[in-house]
């Protein structure tokens, strides 16, 4: 078990470990998969309420294959709590013809497009939660790798992933530090010792950026970062079975939009 705290547990943070059929297809396989399900859910009309179901129990048997508790999905979900918001104020915002619900007059137009942010966004969030617990991050730019995704990308966003954790402990004990001389951020006029020690944090982390890229080109970096898992080809029988949700998200898409 790894220590809470550890850099592994803040990098693979939503990573859960496994041997599923969906953990063990190839990292590129189920980017790609994520893409294709992904843009079938934005194609998908807003009128087609049916089809978002379908959507939805789609990526629920991914989960259920992958041996996800759906609690886990539910609190992870909780990022999108701001298209939420947004969600609920468009019957509000939207001007069109109203509808009465209860006590509640809304835009009819409104509705439609607070239903379709909703369902949209909490399914993306699902399948992009899918994807996130079945592959660890190393697994994930390497199957960017493999896709021919631009390296300096993969570089930056390695980079910036190793070191999450070492800007997460310095702001946490700089928070301790206020703390033990009295100093509470939920007072007004104490944002500015806030912002002192975010301040501080960017230079540091700017410096150590410097130091880094030091020692690496006294090391002969050539402008490629070895991954800790190799970009492997996938079989065509994984590609077959990657794409075989969104496969059926595609094809239930261009039904409804063709019949709608």
């Amino acid at each position: 078990m790894r220590p809470k705290g550890s850099a592994n547990s803040v990098v693979d943070g939503l990573y859960r470990p496994g041997d599923s059929p969906l953990h063990r297809l190839r990292p590129q396989v189920k980017i790609v998969g994520l893409v294709v399900f992904t843009c079938a859910i934005a194609a998908t009309p807003r009128e087609a309420v049916w089809a978002f179901g379908v959507h939805a129990a789609v990526l629920a048997g991914l989960f259920a294959l992958a041996r996800i508790p759906a609690a886990w999905v539910l609190t992870r979900s909780l990022v999108e709590s701001p298209f939420l918001v947004l969600a609920l104020a468009f019957p509000f915002m939207v001007e069109g013809p109203a509808v009465h619900i209860g006590v509640l007059t809304v835009s009819e137009p409104g509705l439609w497009a607070g239903w379709n942010l909703l369902a949209k966004a909490t399914l993306g969030v699902w399948a992009a939660l899918l994807l996130a617990a079945t592959t660890p991050v190393a697994g994930v730019l390497a199957g960017l790798s493999r896709l021919r995704c631009p390296e300096i990308l993969l570089q930056i966003t390695a980079f910036a992933i190793r070191y999450a954790h070492l800007t997460v402990a310095e702001v946490t004990q700089m928070r301790l530090a206020r703390l033990a001389r009295c100093d509470d951020p939920r007072f007004l006029w104490q944002a500015g010792a806030l912002a002192r020690s975010l301040g501080t944090v960017f230079i540091r982390s700017f410096e150590r950026g410097e130091r880094v890229w030091q020692a690496m080109a006294a090391r002969g970096y050539t402008g490629r970062l070895p991954l800790e898992v190799g970009p492997r080809p996938a079989s065509a029988l994984q590609w077959t079975a990657a794409m075989t949700a969104p496969a059926v998200a595609v094809a239930v898409a261009a039904w409804t939009a063709a019949t709608l």
